[in-house]
């Protein structure tokens, strides 16, 4: 299944546009994530130990019905996972929608952060300068210029693990949303457990602070090891 799209009655991919991710996300919460829903995840085409196909065989294990592989500045991952889940559909077996995804790093409030691009438009112009292997220089790093181009994508901006950077999360929530980001990554696990989970606390007050300001929820495990279910 493409990654975005969807089959039409004629067999040929049909665009799935980033409102109907948004739909899918309007309705994340703790218990999401990593048995439905995983929007933060690497493979061997960053920095991750899963070699595409064995990525998408946890995620059709674990029953998934939504996903995206999240690689640092890359999209390599995305045409051998979704021919991969297109062959596994072709015979019938059950598999999640796959939505294009990748993060990306940026300048927000002058401090180094990521940033999730989600359903945006594969092989889309705008964001070829963040898909070249490492991030860009120059005007293209600030989170504003990153928000711009994500959206020129057709794609949904999401501040990943508000709680790991320098500065306080609130401060940087608060910031991404005056430049129009979509919403963030609200249940992750800081502790980095051998099993996900969410952490209660931080990850309560981010969800709390996304509502009020009308942002949208994302969940994911980030993971970079061999298992779809950690870290």
């Amino acid at each position: 299944m493409p990654a975005g799209g969807a089959c039409g009655q004629n067999g040929r991919p049909q665009p799935v546009p980033a409102e109907a991710l948004r739909e899918v996300l309007a309705g994340v919460h703790a218990g999401s994530c990593p048995g439905e829903l995983n929007f933060h995840c690497h493979t061997i085409c960053s920095d991750g130990s899963l070699r595409p196909k064995e990525l998408g065989e946890q995620a059709v294990a674990l029953g998934l019905r939504h996903f995206a592989v999240t690689d640092h500045h890359s999209v390599q991952a995305i045409q051998p996972l979704q021919a991969w889940l297109a062959q596994q559909a072709g015979q019938g077996r059950r598999v999640p929608q796959l939505w294009a995804g990748v993060e990306i790093s940026c300048l927000l409030e002058g401090c180094l952060v990521h940033v999730l691009a989600l359903g945006f438009e594969a092989g889309h112009a705008d964001l070829e300068p963040y898909c070249q292997g490492s991030a860009p220089v120059g005007a293209a790093l600030r989170a504003q210029e990153v928000c711009r181009r994500i959206h020129g994508a057709g794609g949904l901006a999401l501040l990943a693990h508000p709680a790991r950077y320098r500065l306080p999360f609130q401060r940087l929530i608060e910031a991404a949303a005056l430049l129009g980001f979509d919403g963030a990554e609200a249940y992750y696990d800081y502790a980095m457990q051998p099993q996900w989970a969410p952490s209660p606390l931080v990850c309560e007050a981010i969800a709390s602070q996304l509502d009020n300001l009308g942002l949208l929820r994302s969940c994911g495990t980030d993971t970079h090891g061999l298992h779809l279910s950690g870290r």
